[in-house]
């Protein structure tokens, strides 16, 4: 199953780049293994699948050494995402463990990872997660306020801000999705105008599951697909 849905993930991808009039880069996919079985997991990398997104830490840390030490086993080399909501308190776990943490949603807590990441003598690469829609329970940065904290971001030695993330509502026609991408999008070039950074924000990470294609003609760099892959969760 593992293995026909990535082939089908990835030919989707393929076409939706093609078509994407935003799209310049090519679209890297993201396997959350949330709830997903060591063995899928396994599958999903001997199939293609070099990025692993994780939602929740004492789930990573379960996974971690066992995926990794099978990558090398098999000469693949992985990159680890964090997805999910990221408490202050766990980001010594975060910063050891994931190349990327895409859940930057405070400026509260991208200080605490630079603290983190000083002291592991390491560059943390990190996106900003942008509250893109109305919903209470979605965490992000505002798109009318983040822009107030860009200077004290910039100012974060250990960190380096690659791009942008958002999780637009839960949609039954994927088009509905399109005005949350677009504004993520667009808050991108709006940054990237501006003289706060010396380098572009070059990441969009936006598209799951349901709503991926649209993503991706909108200008998405990263997709985060999980029931896509896997069906629904293992474990």
């Amino acid at each position: 199953m593992v293995k026909e849905n990535l082939a089908f993930c990835f030919e989707k991808i393929r076409i939706s780049a093609v078509k994407a009039v935003y799209s310049l880069h090519d679209v890297t996919l993201i396997a959350v293994t949330k709830g997903v079985g060591i063995d899928f997991i396994e599958t999903a990398i001997d199939n293609g699948v070099s990025h692993i997104g994780e939602n929740k830490i004492q789930e990573a840390l379960l996974k971690f050494e066992i995926i990794n030490a099978y990558a090398r086993q098999k000469g693949a080399h992985l990159d680890w995402h964090m997805v999910g909501h990221l408490q202050t308190n766990k980001t010594r776990d975060a910063v050891r463990m994931f190349d990327l943490i895409q859940s930057v949603d405070s400026l509260r807590l991208a200080q605490e990872i630079d603290c983190q990441a000083f002291k592991l003598g390491k560059i943390q690469n990190v996106l900003l997660e942008i509250k893109t829609s109305e919903e209470a329970t979605k965490y992000g940065f505002l798109p009318s306020q983040v822009e107030s904290v860009l200077p004290s971001l910039a100012a974060l030695k250990n960190l380096r801000i690659q791009g942008l993330m958002t999780i637009a509502p839960a949609v039954i026609a994927p088009e509905t999705a399109r005005p949350y991408f677009s504004k993520l999008r667009q808050l991108q070039d709006k940054i990237n105008q501006s003289s706060i950074f010396d380098f572009p924000l070059s990441v969009l990470s936006m598209g799951m599951t349901d709503d991926f294609e649209t993503a991706i003609s909108e200008g998405a760099t990263m997709v985060r697909l999980g029931r896509a892959i896997f069906g629904e969760r293992q474990s």
